[in-house]
């Protein structure tokens, strides 16, 4: 018979092809019981493919919470730097035991190529932090980004309007708002326990000051761009001549790069103070400028009347990232490092079981920030940090920055989002963004 495709099939053929196809169809299938999410294992399907952008120092602290969690899959990172995608490639493939973690070096390009990728954790420096989770939701992704999450006001509203009109899941990295002491504190202040809460006290950072630096460091050979694409990680930021100390974190403390002391810790303590307050959907009204370096003893006030002020020191709590709630029938504190929270009185304690167990049960938040995330991925809910709750926290940062910055007190207008008659509070809202790492 000729081996031709066109070739028909002689009878004896066919039945001989027939029964080799019967008794292969006999034979049981064997199906893996992950696939089938048996044994605790989760599907393929039900898995949510993650990919990372700038994963460095505290990006691998993100990493690390997230890869052993089941439903999670890790799949590529992109860095300018090769030394640091290494690294993450490294962490990634010893957890799978195999080499299939992929990794990238332009972010445009990233994006483009994967379209598997349903999230992604961003932990880049602060400059690019808004920039890499507008482009990533305009992708399709989701995003869990590190803080501070926006450099401006201006970036913030970006973050906002992206998410509303792209459908995306988003969390910011203000991990103690799912942490419960922080959440009792909070709790404790919204349930009038301590009566009507009229002052709350947030932490700034103890290094560096409000006045950032406007220089740049000296310029040295730029590497290969193999090594380190140097414009890749400059982004938006103004053009300036590589040195190899910016790459150790050496960024911090100058005006293109940073948000100051105030931003560094105030990304975290403004939005646990305001959730205290029960204002996280808007900013204070009115700051009062102090004449030193930091900010320390800013006050600010809200449209209703309750006050934050800006703590640098150890006077109302130990430890960092701390807050505090004073009300006329008591107060609580708590900093990282508690075993429980400060009281003014013990018995305030007596129910904290209680009142972190009914919190849990009325949101149905973990005491997990990445684990809200990774379930509000899949629920398609809004996290506990969504983009709203980081605008408005850092607006007040900015804020706060701005009234250091001009050293006058500023009145803000957080239904507008703008300062009131004062234009060269306003044009600080925003800073020019190098082509073409736009919006």
């Amino acid at each position: 018979m000729s081996s031709s495709l066109n070739s028909p099939l002689s009878r004896r053929q066919f039945l001989s092809r027939a029964a080799l196809a019967g008794s292969a169809a006999a034979v049981p299938l064997i199906v893996p019981a992950s696939v089938l999410g048996r044994d605790g294992a989760v599907p393929p399907s039900e898995k949510i493919v993650m990919g990372g952008i700038g994963i460095g120092n505290r990006g691998s602290d993100d990493l690390r919470w997230m890869l052993p969690e089941k439903d999670v899959i890790f799949v590529a990172d992109c860095d300018p730097q090769k030394a640091r995608r290494e690294a993450v490639k490294r962490i990634v493939d010893t957890k799978y035991g195999n080499n299939d973690f992929q990794l990238y070096s332009d972010t445009r390009e990233y994006l483009a190529a994967r379209p598997d990728i349903d999230a992604m954790l961003s932990t880049t420096g602060d400059r690019l932090h808004a920039l890499m989770a507008v482009w990533a939701m305009r992708a399709g992704k989701d995003v869990y980004s590190e803080k501070p999450s926006a450099m401006t006001i201006a970036e913030g509203q970006m973050v906002v309007e992206t998410a509303r009109r792209y459908g995306r899941v988003y969390q910011t990295g203000t991990q103690r708002l799912s942490e419960a002491n922080f959440v009792f504190a909070i709790e404790l202040a919204k349930s009038g326990r301590l009566g009507k809460v009229h002052t709350a006290y947030a932490h700034i950072a103890p290094w560096d000051a409000a006045a950032m630096r406007h220089d740049w460091l000296p310029a040295q050979p730029e590497p290969p761009k193999s090594e380190c694409d140097w414009d890749q990680w400059l982004g938006p930021c103004p053009w300036r001549p590589y040195n190899a100390e910016y790459c150790r974190g050496g960024w911090r403390g100058h005006y293109d790069f940073h948000t100051s002391c105030i931003g560094e810790w105030g990304a975290h303590t403004f939005a646990q103070a305001q959730a205290g307050l029960d204002l996280l959907d808007t900013s204070p009204i009115a700051y009062e400028y102090v004449d030193n370096p930091t900010g320390d003893g800013m006050v600010t006030h809200f449209a209703n009347g309750a006050k934050m002020i800006l703590s640098r020191g150890d006077k109302y709590w130990h430890g960092s990232c701390g807050m505090r709630f004073d009300g006329p029938e008591g107060w609580v504190s708590v900093a990282d490092g508690y075993s429980r929270p400060e009281v003014s009185n013990p018995r305030l304690l007596d129910d904290f079981n209680k009142i972190v167990n009914d919190y849990i049960a009325r949101t149905q938040r973990p005491m997990s920030h990445v684990r809200d995330f990774l379930n509000c991925v899949k629920s398609r809910r809004r996290t506990v940090a969504h983009e709203v709750v980081m605008h408005r926290a850092m607006s007040t940062v900015h804020a706060a920055n701005i009234c250091m910055w001009l050293k006058r007190d500023l009145k803000y207008d957080p239904a507008k989002e703008e300062f009131v008659n004062d234009v060269e509070a306003n044009r600080l809202r925003s800073r020019a963004m190098r082509e073409p790492y736009i919006f």
